[in-house]
């Protein structure tokens, strides 16, 4: 069982606690394990990647083992200790700096 955390946002959304299981078949990749939770959790569809060109949506990031794992190809193979289950894929919101930085103070 592959070990998920999702950020708050798109927890309240799917309706789960702060972490999920989700059964993914080998190999296991960024790709197969979303494609698992939009299985599983239908609603998050469209809301982690884009429905055309899943692609990462822009200030979601993906991490593993205390690498940052959101420029890796969907299809390239997550941490060792994620595929056994021993450590989360951790889905994080992305910080505003820039649009922040661009909006300028108060």
């Amino acid at each position: 069982m592959i070990r998920v955390v999702l950020p708050f946002h798109l927890r309240k959304l799917a309706n789960v606690g702060h972490e999920l299981e989700l059964e993914v078949r080998p190999p296991v990749t960024q790709g197969s394990i979303l494609d698992a939770l939009e299985e599983r959790y239908p609603v998050l569809r469209g809301t982690i990647r884009d429905h055309d060109t899943q692609a990462r949506r822009p200030f979601l990031r993906f991490f593993a083992s205390e690498q940052d794992l959101s420029h890796q190809a969907p299809d390239a193979p997550v941490p060792e200790e994620v595929a056994a289950g021993t450590a989360p894929f951790l889905i994080v919101g992305g910080r505003c700096e820039r649009l922040c930085r661009s909006i300028g103070p108060g």
